[in-house]
């Protein structure tokens, strides 16, 4: 199958994988469907014969791959596929001497095996005839023809074999020929310009550190050097292969190879001499290479420990604590602590500089000395070591100031815990006071409103020490503060607070005016009122001043209600219209005054008829039935009149008008 895929260009199925008998015949039939996929016609070959090692099949397959993917793309004029696979022969071999290819037997597999076929075919169709089977004469028998057949193939099997062996020594010689003129190419290529190169003399006139970059890029050359051994290693052992394999143009191989191998041998001396004389020079400036590389193993530390600590010594910061700023305090003590032994690294640095310029005094030193190691100067550490000096008392003075500043802070945040403290605690001590009295049923209305115009005037007494508290948190503000770990109270929680104690005080006082009216209005008794308020605070579970709707409907039962869902539903919208689940105490007093006087209005009875009408203006019969006991629903139907308004369905009752007709002349 690789074989295919190189020779025709193209990708074949992925092989199955494994070595078992199977799994070769797979992989055979898949290469035998390729090369019919291709119009080349296969008879007699079968993916068992190969995998089983038939010689004879295998060379006719071999050469039918040769004749498809090999020859067919070779035209002379009009050429046969033989006349094609002779050129391409005489084209292969012309290069060679003594070499000389005419002609060559080209395989009968196909014709004997479709004469085979034939002779089967022959033989059952005359079976199936009920005829005689065909006897051919004597020497043509098909077992005659195997045996000729067989004695051909061991005449032709020396040269199948040697021709096999020919192609394949051939293709080695071209493809050995070919890597040869690669290999030699690359080589010649990269040895060109080594030679002049290492004749230079750059290193007389060179610095230290050039001197240091020319044996570091030597030693590079040196590995490339050594790495390419291989190379001319490989190219004689092609050129001697070629030679033993009777290469037709081994002259000119031998030639080229010869000038690689001199070349090389040239290069390996002028290699050795130029080290030579780099360490040589090298060893000149080595004691100012090692006061330079001291110099700068110790300067770039000291030159970032001085960047770090300009940094810090200018860095900004921001605290709100008295605690934050003593730890930034400490740790600046901290680094001035380290000022010391940082001078004293300075001074060491300063003298490795000195004794680079004594010896260069000393010993006449003419190239250009310029530290490679490091790209920090001299005049560079000495201005920034001038700078963390001036640094750190202008660090010490930001630090003191930001340490009063937060000590102001400090004082303000315990002025208003101060008062916050204080007026927090006291504005929920009224508000209960407030509630205590809304709730007492000892005294008369007048004395719940005597004592609540009392703390009323407290409060509004009380109202400078919340001015006083609003100028705290107001200086507060400006400075920027904004926690306060001495108060769980904010200047928004007094400021709710207090509005809500001054909204409880009015509403209560308010609350109490009206229920005084109403018991003047209709003449209720204090005694009445106690009952009421007792009945009310008891009821009131949650002790908010408004009964929830089940808290009401179990007051109204305890007082001998007996209430369905209708006529509750009719009470609720009585006390409270605006269906916040919530009933006031003035609503329940309106709702017992209204009871306790036994009476019935028009406008009762109507809001009990929308109730069972769903808040339709119009009821219905069914609806009337379902809802009301059979007697009254009956009375009702007969006496009330059609509703004449509009969108109202047929047989809709108009039960306004009754209840005013009614009001007054029925129990409903």
């Amino acid at each position: 199958m690789l074989l295919l895929e190189v020779i025709s260009g193209e990708r074949l199925p992925k092989p199955d994988r494994g070595k078992m008998r199977f799994h070769k015949i797979a992989n055979v039939n898949k290469a035998l469907e390729f090369i019919t996929s291709k119009g080349v016609k296969l008879v007699s070959i079968g993916a068992e014969e190969i995998v089983d090692g038939n010689v004879k099949m295998t060379l006719g397959m071999i050469w039918t791959i040769i004749l498809r993917f090999a020859i067919q793309d070779i035209s002379v004029e009009e050429t046969s596929a033989k006349e094609g696979l002779l050129l391409w022969c005489q084209r292969k071999t012309a290069p060679y001497r003594n070499v000389n290819v005419q002609n060559f037997h080209p395989p009968k597999a196909q014709e004997k095996c479709q004469l085979e076929i034939n002779f089967n075919t022959l033989q059952t169709k005359l079976r199936i005839s009920n005829r005689p089977a065909f006897m051919p004469s004597e020497g043509k028998m098909v077992s005659d023809i195997a045996s000729a057949w067989q004695g051909l193939e061991q005449a032709e099997k020396g040269y199948e074999e040697w021709l096999l062996t020919e192609i394949r020594r051939l293709e080695r010689l071209d493809h050995l020929a070919e890597k040869f003129r690669q290999k030699a190419t690359n080589h010649e290529n990269w040895a060109s310009g080594k030679e002049l190169i290492l004749s230079q003399k750059d290193y007389e006139t060179a610095t230290l550190t050039e001197i240091r970059a020319l044996l570091r890029k030597h030693e590079a050359f040196e590995s490339d050097l050594a790495a390419h051994q291989d190379r001319v290693e490989q190219i004689a052992a092609i050129a001697q292969e070629l030679n033993e394999l009777d290469y037709h143009d081994v002259a000119s191989v031998n030639q080229r190879c010869q000038s690689i191998c001199d070349l090389w041998d040239k290069l390996g001396t002028l290699t050795q001499k130029r080290r030579e004389s780099l360490e040589r020079t090298e060893k000149l400036l080595e004691t100012i290479d090692q006061l330079f590389l001291e110099f700068a193993k110790r300067s770039a530390p000291f030159n970032n420990w001085m960047e770090g600590a300009m940094e810090d010594l200018q860095d900004m910061f921001i605290v709100h604590t008295i605690e934050e700023v003593q730890s930034l305090i400490a740790a600046h003590e901290q680094f001035k602590a380290t000022l010391p032994e940082a001078d004293a690294e300075r001074q060491a640095i300063l003298g490795i500089h000195s004794e680079v310029q004594k010896i260069s005094q000393s010993y006449g030193v003419k190239a250009n000395i310029i530290n490679p190691f490091s790209t920090i100067t001299l005049e560079e550490l000495l201005n920034k070591w001038e700078k963390v000096k001036k640094l750190v008392p202008q660090r010490d003075g930001a630090l003191q100031e930001e340490m009063a500043r937060q000590h102001t802070h400090e004082m303000l945040r315990r002025q208003f815990a101060a008062q916050a403290n204080l007026i927090g605690p006291w504005i929920q001590a009224r508000m209960e006071e407030i509630g205590r009295c809304s709730l007492e049923i000892g005294g008369t209305l007048e004395d719940q409103m005597t004592q609540l115009k009392q703390i009323e005037h407290v409060i509004v007494a009380y109202k400078p020490n919340i001015d006083k508290l609003e100028g705290e948190h107001q200086l507060i503000q400006e400075s920027l503060v904004f926690d306060n770990k001495h108060t769980n109270y904010t200047m928004e929680h007094i400021r709710v607070g207090w509005e809500l104690l001054l909204t409880t005080i009015a509403r209560t006082i308010n609350e109490i005016e009206t229920q005084i009216l109403t018991r003047d209005a209709k003449g209720i008794s204090q005694q009445q009122m106690n009952e009421f308020r007792s009945s009310f605070n008891h009821f009131d579970r949650k002790k908010n001043g408004a009964m929830e709707t089940d808290d009401f409907r179990a007051c109204l039962i305890s007082m001998g209600y007996d209430l369905g869902e209708v006529e509750f539903a009719r009470i609720m919208m009585l006390v409270d219209p605006n269906a916040t689940g919530l009933v006031s105490f003035q609503s329940f007093i309106d709702f017992m005054t209204r009871e306790t006087a036994d009476t019935d209005t028009a406008e009762q009875v109507v809001a009990s008829f929308r109730i069972l009408a769903a808040d339709k203006p119009f009821i219905l019969v069914d609806e009337l039935r379902r809802e009301l006991p059979p007697e009254q629903a009956e009375y009702c139907i007969m006496r009330m009149p059609s509703y004449a308004g509009p969108g109202a369905p047929p047989g809709a009752l108009d039960y306004t008008t009754f209840s005013t007709a009614l009001y007054g002349e029925s129990d409903l």
